[in-house]
């Protein structure tokens, strides 16, 4: 039997959009500077059928995404394109965050609670569950 009743679930923050630019900005220069060296080949081999090409991040009410965008060359694809998500920062308070990472199940899976920006973007470095 299962147990029903009531509990509190407290409303989810709204972001500032001045704390939006700022994380925004800091992430976008992240990617740049971390991410995509790391990560994009400059001139994959014909022998790959798919290849990062680029990242970008993207905000959805609280929480803000980082995407890698896949190019598929395979003759067979149905999509040449395709943007993955495989980090995912949810906004706590002013410099707090919860980091989840994509699981093979296409679920997000929360790793870490309250971390700050900074710890956030070190772990996405770090911690393979991270790669794109």
């Amino acid at each position: 039997m299962s147990q029903k009743g009531w509990y509190y679930n407290p409303p989810k923050p709204k972001v500032p959009e001045v704390e939006k630019n700022r994380i925004k900005s800091i992430c976008g220069e992240y990617i740049r500077t971390v991410l995509k060296p790391k990560h994009i080949i400059p001139s994959p081999s014909h022998k790959e059928y798919y290849h990062i090409e680029d990242m970008f991040t993207k905000w959805w009410r609280n929480y803000f995404y980082f995407y890698a965008k896949y190019h598929y060359t395979d003759p067979n694809a149905i999509k040449e394109f395709l943007d993955h998500g495989f980090a995912r920062l949810e906004y706590v308070n002013e410099h707090r965050f919860n980091l989840s990472y994509m699981r093979h199940t296409g679920q997000w899976w929360e790793v870490f609670s309250e971390l700050s920006l900074e710890e956030c973007l070190d772990t996405i470095e770090e911690m393979p569950h991270f790669n794109p």
